[in-house]
């Protein structure tokens, strides 16, 4: 007898139209690689597909798309080939499930600082659609691991090319952060360094981006000034490869660069690989590909100045457009796909502080996000420096919050909301050294639900706070737009208006703006104290 099986539901397929007009986004992330196809036509018409890394393609033994040196865990790589292996991989899902030839255009974004070693910058000439694309690149690579994200093992590499190129203001002010060890720059350095005989082999170093770029394409594309902005090689005044920079990483390190071009370019059309493989029309164009973090401005709608996105994750991140460069320190500044810059703060002390605080008062999430139903802030000198682990933005050595201004233990809701009050003032503080004053926020990530949150968020920046309706990856959608305005000639308002869909959350209330524009001077003095250790 047969046990019987439990049905799954049916995969949904992209309804057939008389039109070709589909335009593919794709989004190399750390964990999976994403793909979304829309149609500027019929927004309904929007399929997605996913690989994940560490359940579909075990054989790398990656966890969570990343693998560490037992001896050294600040030493964290990934693998090129599972890229290539998860990009063929996600063709064949999507060929299933529609046809492909109705795609005129493609774009996507990678994990921003992956560096990816070849042999020639020729690797990409020639695939041959009989064997696999891993099988096809394997030989040109030089190195067969990427040093991501992650990585945190160039300390010393930082020192000495902040050294060598004058100082760490100097390099803020060229590469719009100062030396960072997960920052492709000093990657190479390490490299150089370390493994002599991979530098002399190496003819081509290119990002995540641009080499999943280059494998569409079949030809070596080029690096855009959104990803190109997070190696601290590239000089966001001139928008080039920084001669300083370039120095002081390794000897011959601009000839192994591709060249950086604007977000706009049209790197080339899709090869004969994939449109014998997976049925992909000749002459589809594939705009250069950028950065996760530029696609999901993008993909989140706010692209333009006045706008931001605040993603409540593990860590917080305060993301917006800027008109001009302007560097910050604690901050990162990259090109924005859709012209001008963008600016980035990460703050390490986001959902996981808010969850240690909840966990120390005994309180439940309802609790913690009721907390601000009813509340007039306080025109007191109340504050809580909400910070469980070393800060980075402010760097500031911390193991648990410092309470300012409390006569005596503060009741629970008082500790919530001077908690709150404490991360979104110190986010409007740094937000405020990048130049970025938004009229109207987006919220993401899991703590985006938070009515106290958000209602915070609204009194702080005296800004309109807003949600995105569905929950399509941001990254590989802000891709797909691109494709579709880049490649496809179509207009960026007209893409917002049809797929980045939004709902209003929260306003501005007037008293409590006036309230913390008081507060806040005080707060950011305490804030300072701590940074020096004071």
């Amino acid at each position: 007898m047969r046990t019987k099986r439990t049905a799954r539901p049916p995969k949904e397929y992209l309804p057939k139209t008389d039109a070709m007009a589909l335009h593919l986004g794709i989004d190399a992330s750390t964990q999976s690689m994403s793909a979304v196809l829309i149609d500027a036509e019929r927004p309904e018409r929007t399929l997605c597909e996913s690989v994940n890394f560490e359940r579909e393609l075990p054989q790398y033994g990656t966890v969570a798309g990343a693998a560490e040196e037992e001896k050294n865990p600040l030493e964290v790589w990934s693998y090129p080939l599972m890229w290539l292996d998860a990009l063929d991989m996600l063709m064949q899902k999507l060929a299933r499930r529609t046809n492909l030839a109705e795609v005129v255009s493609v774009s996507g974004d990678g994990q921003q600082h992956a560096s990816v070693w070849l042999n020639s910058p020729d690797a990409f000439c020639r695939l041959d659609p009989s064997k696999s694309l891993s099988q096809n690149l394997r030989p040109h690579l030089s190195r067969t691991r990427s040093p991501i994200w992650l990585d945190a093992s160039t300390k010393e590499e930082c020192a000495e090319m902040a050294d060598a190129a004058g100082g760490c203001e100097r390099v803020l002010q060229k590469t719009g952060s100062v030396m960072t060890e997960r920052f492709t720059g000093a990657q190479m350095r390490k490299i150089f360094k370390r493994e002599p005989d991979v530098w002399r082999a190496t003819r081509r170093i290119h990002l995540n981006s641009s080499f999943l770029c280059s494998a569409l394409c079949g030809s070596d594309a080029p690096i855009d000034f959104g990803d190109g902005a997070g190696m601290n090689l590239m000089n966001l005044r001139s928008l080039s490869w920084d001669a300083d920079m370039l120095g002081a990483c390794a000897p011959n390190a601009g000839e192994k660069l591709p060249k950086l071009v604007p977000s706009s370019t049209v790197a080339g059309c899709v090869c004969e690989y994939f449109q014998k493989k997976y049925g992909f029309s000749k002459g589809v164009k594939v705009a250069v590909f950028t950065g996760d973090n530029p696609s999901s401005l993008v993909g989140s709608g706010d692209s333009a100045a006045g706008r931001a996105t605040v993603s409540l994750g593990t860590s917080d991140t305060f993301f917006c457009a800027l008109e001009k460069f302007s560097a910050a320190e604690n901050a990162h500044i990259f090109g924005n796909p859709s012209g001008g810059f963008m600016g980035l703060v990460c703050f390490r002390n986001g959902s996981l502080a808010r969850e240690r605080l909840k966990n120390s008062l005994g309180i439940d999430w309802d609790f913690f996000d009721g907390s601000f139903e009813s509340y007039a802030p306080q025109a007191d000198s109340k504050f809580i420096l909400p910070f469980y682990a070393d800060e980075t933005s402010p760097k500031l050595r911390a193991s648990a919050p410092a309470f300012f201004g409390f006569e005596k233990p503060p009741e629970k809701i008082e500790a919530v909301r001077a908690f709150i009050e404490g991360q979104c003032f110190n986010m409007f503080l740094q937000a405020q050294r990048l130049g970025g004053r938004p009229d109207r926020i987006t919220i993401t990530g899991g703590a985006s639900k938070s009515e106290a949150m958000a209602q915070c968020l609204a009194d702080v920046f005296g800004a309109e706070i807003f949600t995105i309706s569905g929950s399509a990856n941001s990254a590989a959608l802000g891709a797909a737009m691109r494709a579709a305005q880049w490649g496809g000639g179509e207009s960026l308002d007209k893409l917002e208006a049809a797929f980045c869909k939004k709902s209003h959350f929260k306003s501005p209330r007037k008293e409590a703006a006036r309230v913390y524009e008081k507060k806040i001077p005080e707060f950011a003095k305490l804030l300072e104290a701590a940074a020096k250790g004071e």
